[in-house]
This record gives structure tokens, C-alpha cells and sequence, in this order.
């Protein structure tokens, strides 16, 4: 409070230190003529008037409050510090027109949810501050769909750290506020590094976690094929290329799509590079364009195989995202989506390749179960051989997850 103003003003509201001829002290809040008793250290000697008090005989001084600013020294929770929980409500411009909530919006709330742990943790105990960027989301199941009304409560949790870089899990709990059932919306596997905000080429070290000896050995094992699988992804680059003028049905030009999109500053961290969630909700929009063009009725994202983040992209670039099919099941369709991103400012005017992801969509009937999709024709060598891989991934997530189911059993 930097100044104090005269008590009939309606709108002022004073903490103040109160004392009397007899020596008690006491604080106020002063708001016109009537007062509040607070406790508040003593403050500095601003103003003196008379208040009601003193109308009726009692002398008094009044004391302006102002805290003196004090800073705790951070200290690291034991039990929570490698949890965090994040919980939003779901609007309607959160869903389609069904009222299913979009694949993308859980997408970014995972990631937020995930940046906030690794970077909380990244501060513990460098001296050089930094912000987590993710380079990797494993593959992400969308369990159950999420309905309008409802509430999500993505919690992360860190699960390994190496020397420069943490592995985040993320679960996300649907909860109907009206009856308070919840069910598993979805999780995730993310992996972050930690940049410095000096300069964000530089990879800061990560304060390590202790894990006992066979959840360390796990979590080596996983960093070490994460690693492999995003070096590799990051050496096939393809081209993009356009649809014909006129494609037929049910092909992979008819139903290919783009999206171009301006990155502006509420896209962005404080490096002023685009968010991880921002960039997989752009990509999970363009798949469900592509899915729906492709069968026509209501479709939601059942799954990501892996999204890997190759470059950074920074503010004011213009990206341009682009869906196509490369395999489709009986009741299921993997779409690939890349993000290619292009300088507005720079001289030369370089395209490169920022992300790149499968997600898997599945079509709903009118009462919400999965119905079988049109076959996908396919032309030509490079199409035959995109589908030929799809195929083998589809089955080989199909055996990992009975295989899951089997172990529970």
C-alpha cells in the first residue's frame, strides 16, 4: 500500500496498527468508519486522523501495514515433489460436435502437466534456470472418450531420470462431477530435457532421482530404446506429397489434408518456442480431418504410436501440418502426420521437419461402438510400402496388447 486515503472514500480499506492511551496495540482494517481487528507486524508511521475512536475520547495513532518481502528457501517435498496433478473442466469448444472431447485438448493437457514436474524438478538444484522441452511422447492410449461437463485430472509423475533428461508418466482421470465416477481417460509416456533460459541450446543437467536397483535397471532399458527409436525416425525424412487434382474415393489423396498454421507468442514457452502441446493438437486435428474424410461418420482418436520432436520450432515460423493414411483395418485407420516448419523473417526461406507421429483413429456409430471403416486403395509402390509397415505395426500392437491382457489375466 503506497499510499493512504482519507476514510470516507468508499472504497477504502486500510490494514493498519491500532494503539490506544493505555498502550494495547492492535490492527485494523479500516473501511470507512468501520474496522476489522487483524494481526500484522508493525508497519511504518504514514498518517494520523481522527477516527470514531477518537471522537469518543480514545487517542490513537494509525500505523500503515506493509509486510516486510521475505523469501523462503525452496524445499523439496519428499512425499509430492515428483507428482504433480493438473485438473480442468471440459468446455464445449473442447469437443467435436458430439460432444466427445478432441484427442488433441488431452494431448496439451498432458504435456502442460508434464512440463510443469520436469521443470519443477530441473530448478531443484541448478543454479542456471531452465524449461523443460519435450523431444518425445511414447505410445498413448485413449482408453475411454471424455464428454463436455466432465473433469479431467491429468496427474504426472517422474519416473526416471538419466544424466539430461526425464521420463514422465502421465495418467488422466475422467471424472462426472455429477455422480463422482471416474474412470482412466488415457496415459502417456513423455521424455523432456531441460534447457537453459540463457541459452536454450544449452542442455542442463538433470538433479537425479534415486530408484531402487530393478526400477533403475527398467528405466535404463526404456531410455536406451527411446533413444534408438527417435535417432532412427529422425534420419527418414520423406517428402510430402500433394493429392492429385481429381482422386478417387477412398484413396490416400482423396482423403489427405493440411493445415497451416502462424505461431504467434500464445503458442509459445518463455524460450519463444512453440509448446509440445500445441504442436500435437495441431497434428491430432489434421488426423481427424483425414480419418473423417475417409469414413464419414464420428471419429475419435484411440492412439499415438510415437510422437518425436526433431527440431525446435520458434515463434513466427509458419508451420504447415499434413494428414494422410497409410493403413487401414477393419475397424481402425493409422494416419501419419508431419510437421514441416519455415522461417517467416529469415532470408532464406528453408522448410524442415519439426515432429512427426502415427496416430490410430477409430469410427463410432450413433450409439458410440467402433463399426468397420471403408479398405484404404492404395497406388503404387511408395503407398503399397507405407501401408506394408502400418500393417506391421498394427499387429504388433495388437499381440502387445493381448499378450498385456494375458499377463493381468
Amino acid at each position: 500500500m503506497s499510499a493512504m486515503r482519507a476514510p470516507d472514500e468508499a472504497s477504502s480499506l486500510q490494514l493498519c496498527s491500532l494503539t490506544s492511551r493505555d498502550g494495547d496495540r492492535s490492527d485494523i482494517a479500516v473501511s470507512n468508519l468501520r474496522c476489522e481487528r487483524r494481526r500484522h507486524p508493525e508497519g511504518k508511521l504514514v498518517a494520523r486522523w481522527k477516527t470514531k475512536r477518537e471522537r469518543e475520547g480514545h487517542f490513537c495513532k494509525m500505523r500503515c501495514f506493509r509486510p516486510p518481502r521475505k523469501f523462503a528457501p525452496y524445499e523439496v517435498d519428499k512425499t509430492s515433489s515428483f507428482k504433480y496433478e493438473l485438473c480442468r473442466i471440459m468446455r464445449p469448444d473442447d469437443a467435436n460436435i458430439v460432444g466427445n472431447v478432441h484427442g488433441g485438448n488431452i494431448l496439451k493437457m498432458i504435456e502442460e502437466a508434464g512440463c510443469i514436474i520436469s521443470t519443477r524438478h530441473c530448478n531443484t538444484q541448478s543454479e542456471d534456470r531452465c524449461l523443460a522441452a519435450l523431444v518425445r511422447v511414447e505410445k498413448t492410449e485413449f482408453l475411454y472418450p471424455l464428454f463436455i461437463g466432465e473433469v479431467a485430472h491429468a496427474t504426472a509423475e517422474i519416473t526416471y531420470t538419466s544424466a539430461h533428461s526425464l521420463e514422465v508418466q502421465v495418467k488422466v482421470m475422467g471424472e462426472n462431477i455429477l455422480t463422482g465416477a471416474k474412470k482412466l481417460v488415457n496415459r502417456a509416456v513423455l521424455w523432456y530435457v531441460p534447457c537453459s533460459l540463457q541459452n536454450v541450446d544449452k542442455i542442463m543437467e538433470v538433479p537425479p532421482i534415486k530408484f531402487d536397483a530393478e526400477q533403475e535397471e527398467e528405466g535404463r532399458k526404456r531410455y536406451e530404446a527411446q533413444k534408438t527409436a527417435r535417432l532412427k525416425t529422425k534420419e527418414v525424412v520423406d517428402d510430402v506429397v500433394p493429392p492429385p487434382t481429381n482422386p478417387e474415393k477412398y484413396t490416400v489423396g482423396f482423403s489427405q489434408s493440411n493445415l497451416i498454421h502462424l505461431v504467434g507468442p500464445s503458442d509459445c514457452t518463455l524460450h519463444d518456442y512453440v509448446h509440445g502441446g500445441v504442436t500435437m493438437k495441431l497434428m491430432d486435428e489434421v488426423a481427424g480431418i483425414v480419418a473423417a474424410r475417409h469414413c464419414n461418420t464420428n471419429i475419435v482418436t484411440a492412439s499415438v504410436d510415437a510422437i518425436n520432436f526433431h527440431r525446435k520450432i520458434k515463434k513466427g515460423c509458419v508451420v504447415t501440418v499434413t494428414g494422410r493414411l497409410t493403413f487401414v483395418s477393419n475397424k481402425s485407420m493409422e494416419i501419419e502426420v508431419v510437421v514441416d516448419a519455415c522461417s517467416l523473417v529469415d532470408t532464406e526461406k528453408v522448410s524442415y521437419r519439426a515432429v512427426s507421429a502415427f496416430f490410430t483413429f477409430i469410427s463410432l456409430d450413433k450409439y458410440g461402438k467402433a463399426q468397420p471403416v471403408p479398405p484404404l486403395k492404395v497406388h503404387g509402390e511408395e503407398e503399397q510400402r507405407r501401408y506394408d509397415e502400418g500393417q506391421a505395426r498394427y499387429l504388433f500392437n495388437k499381440a502387445k496388447r493381448l499378450a498385456e491382457k494375458e499377463a493381468k489375466q
